[in-house]
């Protein structure tokens, strides 16, 4: 007998259930004083939250012969380096990781979902092993089924290959009547969604800039983050 139809929420992490622009940016401007680069400036930092690191240095015009050093810089600031003060223990220094905090209402709305019996699974193109400590620090792997990023040799880079590799670890079935809906807060949540023939719930809250996700061909952007257990509901109805 086949499983019963799964109803599955594909979450993005960055801008959607954190905020976490203030790690993601200070280990960008780390990574670029170590490679004595000039910092891009303050609009081009804020659409590094998103797309791969090296995706983003090489849209700054970082040498090719310098791209691995910047992702190496960025990687331990943002994963190993106590060099920035932690938005939740003032005076504690922490990696960028964790110079980071998690949207008020998000958990009461994730713990809405999962009490409705959706399957909620994190589809981000932070790296697995980087979004995992994020996740267990701010209890989000509580909050959530299952956790999906990209690799860290960047064999799975961008978001839609992101959700094929979740789709394959869950065992996505629309056969069997499963349907999903990705979450996401930018441009690349919604191509990666469409690219694997699902829509996309755009999140005004995050780091998206104007009308990009609506430009992009998200099927509903939601303002806030009480609207998130209502939206999906309606989606599927």
């Amino acid at each position: 007998m086949n499983a019963a139809p799964r109803n599955i929420v594909l979450l993005d992490l960055d801008g959607t259930l954190t905020a976490s622009a203030p790690g993601i940016i200070a280990s960008v401007r780390k990574a670029y004083a170590d490679m004595e680069l000039p910092v891009p400036d303050d609009a081009e930092l804020q659409r590094f939250i998103g797309p791969a690191i090296i995706e983003s240095l090489q849209r700054n015009h970082v040498p090719d012969d310098m791209l691995q050093q910047g992702v190496d810089a960025y990687r331990s600031y943002y994963s190993d380096i106590p060099a920035f003060d932690d938005p939740n223990d003032p005076g504690h220094k922490v990696p960028g990781h964790l110079c980071c905090t998690v949207f008020d209402g998000i958990p009461e709305q994730l713990a809405a979902l999962r009490s409705d019996g959706f399957m909620l699974a994190l589809a981000t193109a932070k790296p697995e092993y980087q979004a995992k400590p994020v996740c267990a620090h701010f209890h989000i792997d509580h909050m959530i089924d299952e956790i999906y990023g990209a690799s860290r040799d960047f064999s799975r880079l961008k978001k839609d290959q992101v959700i094929r590799y979740a789709f394959d670890n869950i065992g996505f079935d629309p056969a069997n009547g499963d349907r999903a809906l990705m979450v996401g807060d930018r441009w690349t949540d919604v191509d990666g969604a469409i690219a694997c023939g699902l829509d996309c719930l755009g999140c005004r809250w995050g780091y998206a800039e104007p009308n990009e996700l609506e430009e992009h061909g998200a099927y509903r952007v939601i303002d806030h983050v009480d609207q998130l257990h209502d939206a999906v509901s309606e989606y599927f109805g």
